[in-house]
């Protein structure tokens, strides 16, 4: 039996759901489909918004010779072989799914046929490719990211798909039920609502079915659907106002919710928003936890999703310097540039070289005359920049 998601999968780019900002009227990847051209490309984003789904439409609409590989299934053989048929139709479309995970030898197969156009790729990832694809791959290729579908989009989609299935019921709570319990995934969506179809007797989906299928939580926070954001607001408020408890009560909602990349997200701006200066060290910290929780994936990422939020919460606080960055911004947004100091201009003979000085320090002025004086950062009191300020002023001789 063909799953409800093949049935439905786009075969024009005008069918895809959501994404217009690429394949919206006179976006980029739908005018290549009016020229009938097309380019090597890399679509990334979260699972089930599309990806496989433009790449499928867009070969179907310019009917060009293509074939389907994976990073990790297919072998060294299996690409020599694409390669092989390339040659024989003069220039083939390879999509290659999961392409981060593409070792060095299938690369460098690849890439003197990427650079021929022999082959034409379009690779799909779920994974930033800036950080996890071969430069030399990434010098070759436009990137696009794909935006996270809305629960509109997916109701929508929703309400296409359930017109494959012979007499359906189903009202719009359950549909939004869906929507939200997908977190985003347009195919889980689709892969709950066939479930749902085929566990009934009369074709008549309803909540309390829809719940004993999908056993994981679904959070409908409140009436205007805001839930979410506020719950990443109140999972922030937590670790800047130091409660851990709370905050790692709201993380857990988010790992329920299976958002890491809004954790991830959030997390990072966190490090240099709320603690910045006062304990630097919690951004690389950050980091590596990110690092690990894709390496490990759930449920063990939420083990060191649990240190580094509890850390964060218990850290000493500071937005001393993002607050004095904003001042500077405001200023010059205001005109309050002036012009840059002769003497530190790249041309200058009269600028003095710190490091000739003693405390590798020189009194000289470095804002713009009419900013003289002007002073944008002002520290917290906290043991880090305390110790730097110490440090600032003994290197003055103050």
């Amino acid at each position: 039996m063909e799953l409800l998601a093949n049935k439905i999968r786009p075969k024009k780019l005008e069918e895809v759901i959501g994404q217009s900002h690429i394949v919206g009227e006179n976006m980029v990847l739908s005018n290549l489909i009016k020229n009938k051209k097309i380019f090597s490309f890399i679509l990334y984003g979260k699972p089930g918004i599309g990806k496989t789904s433009i790449a499928n439409a867009m070969v179907e609409e310019l009917k060009l010779p293509h074939r389907f590989l994976n990073a990790t299934i297919n072998n060294k053989q299996d690409f020599d072989i694409v390669i092989e048929e390339a040659k024989m139709y003069g220039e083939m479309i390879v999509i290659i799914d999961e392409i981060h995970r593409m070792n060095k030898d299938k690369q460098d197969i690849l890439l003197p046929h990427l650079e021929s156009g022999l082959i034409i790729l379009i690779g799909l990832t779920t994974s930033n490719p800036y950080h996890k694809i071969n430069p030399a791959i990434r010098s070759r290729v436009q990137i696009y990211e794909l935006h996270e579908l809305s629960k509109e989009e997916i109701v929508l989609g929703l309400k296409r798909a359930s017109n494959y299935l012979e007499n359906i019921q189903i009202n719009e709570e359950c549909l939004n039920y869906i929507a939200f319990a997908s977190s985003g995934d347009f195919r889980s969506a689709i892969n709950l609502l066939e479930v749902a179809y085929h566990s009934t007797k009369d074709q008549n989906i309803t909540l309390e079915i829809l719940k004993k299928i999908h056993t994981k939580p679904v959070f409908f926070h409140d009436k205007n659907e805001d839930g979410h954001y506020d719950v990443l607001s109140a999972f922030q408020k937590s670790i800047r106002g130091s409660d851990p408890d709370a905050a790692l009560h709201y993380l857990g909602r988010l790992i329920e919710a299976g958002d890491l990349d809004s954790i991830y997200r959030r997390l990072s701006v966190i490090a240099y928003e709320d603690i910045g200066l006062a304990n630097p060290a919690i951004g690389p910290k950050v980091m590596a936890a990110i690092h690990a929780c894709e390496l490990i994936g759930l449920p063990e990422a939420r083990i060191p999703l649990s240190v580094v939020v509890t850390e964060m919460a218990l850290s000493p606080k500071s937005n001393s310097a993002h607050i004095a960055l904003d001042e500077a911004l405001n200023d010059i947004h205001k005109g309050s540039t002036g012009n840059v100091p002769n003497h530190i201009k790249t041309s200058s003979q009269t600028y003095l070289y710190p490091h000739n000085y003693k405390n590798s320090y020189v009194k000289q002025e470095y804002l713009p005359v009419n900013l003289k004086n002007k002073k944008y950062y002002h520290k917290k009191n906290n043991k880090y920049e305390d110790s730097l300020n110490r440090i600032w002023q003994e290197m003055k001789g103050d």
